[in-house]
């Protein structure tokens, strides 16, 4: 089973599992700010549920692919959309501040916890 490892806790799931739903079920604040209220539920196509991830996930849909590209996020910032990836193997997450959590200072990484 894979091993997901984010905010100094280690959770497990299924391969194939989706990240966003095993996330939410966990008790790990995907969401900053007022996003928690307003996303789109796991569709992609709001973009706030965006995380750096590192290890063997699916590769990013037409979906994923559009909402990403377009700002406030960036193809260079390397981040993905938590509701479109199916997780494939142990990862290492980090969330980053901003509403849809395309900033620069991280949120919650693998030792942090905090909501900013």
């Amino acid at each position: 089973m894979p091993r997901i490892t984010v905010c100094g806790k280690i959770l497990t799931c299924a391969e194939g599992t989706n990240l966003r739903q095993v996330l939410l079920k966990e008790g790990i604040p995907l969401y900053n700010g007022k996003a928690k209220i307003i996303n789109c539920l796991g569709i992609g196509t709001c973009g706030t549920c965006a995380v750096e991830v590192e290890g063997d996930v699916s590769p990013a849909n037409w979906k994923e692919q559009a909402r990403i590209s377009l700002p406030p996020h960036a193809l260079t910032k390397g981040r993905r959309l938590a509701c479109q990836i199916q997780v494939q193997g142990d990862l290492r997450l980090t969330k980053y501040n901003g509403f849809w959590g395309q900033g620069d200072e991280p949120v919650w990484s693998l030792e942090i916890a905090s909501e900013k």
